[in-house]
């Protein structure tokens, strides 16, 4: 992946910030996201939550008992790093066949995975206090719909954020 395809990844962490988040964001945002998905006809689970607790979870015909362990691991990366799992993953320069972290950083690949779709939720002023995760298809799509359903509930334009001529 190009330089300006990791710029635009941290520019999504940098621009897409919450003034508050709570239950109804979570629902609001968590539902946006399945309607993008049905309407996609894209098998994903998504969950969002604080990190002491899950705000919203919904799974769409598709997925499989996997799906859930790589949202957790996800999550694991957001929480350690305060970047989204997809930045990790240019930052790191993962690719398909090594999604571990390199054995001296401690991180086992039981708990955490370089792969993209789990995204900070970042508040003004606080911090990352949580993270809104996709799961089911290829990371850049679990990652833009993400950015796809916070565009929509901060009211941004979401075509704005599309890069190296993917669509939002």
């Amino acid at each position: 992946m190009s330089q300006h395809h990791l710029a635009s990844v941290i520019a999504h962490e940098n621009d897409l910030v919450f003034e508050r988040f709570d239950e109804e964001i979570a629902f609001e945002i968590g539902s946006t996201i399945r309607e993008l998905a049905r309407a996609e006809h894209l098998g994903i689970v998504c969950d969002i939550r604080f990190w002491d607790r899950q705000l919203f979870y919904m799974a769409l015909p598709g997925t499989s008992a996997d799906n859930p362990d790589w949202v957790r691991r996800k999550i694991n990366v957001v929480k350690r790093f305060g970047k989204s799992s997809y930045r990790m993953v240019l930052e790191r320069k993962a690719t398909p066949q090594n999604r571990a972290f390199p054995a001296d950083s401690g991180l086992s690949a039981a708990d955490y995975v370089l792969a993209g779709g789990g995204f900070p939720i970042r508040i003004k002023n606080v911090g990352v206090v949580g993270a809104i995760t996709v799961s089911g298809v290829p990371e850049h799509l679990d990652h833009m719909l993400v950015v796809r359903g916070i565009c929509q509930h901060l009211g941004i334009n979401a075509e704005s954020y599309a890069y190296d001529g993917g669509s939002a």
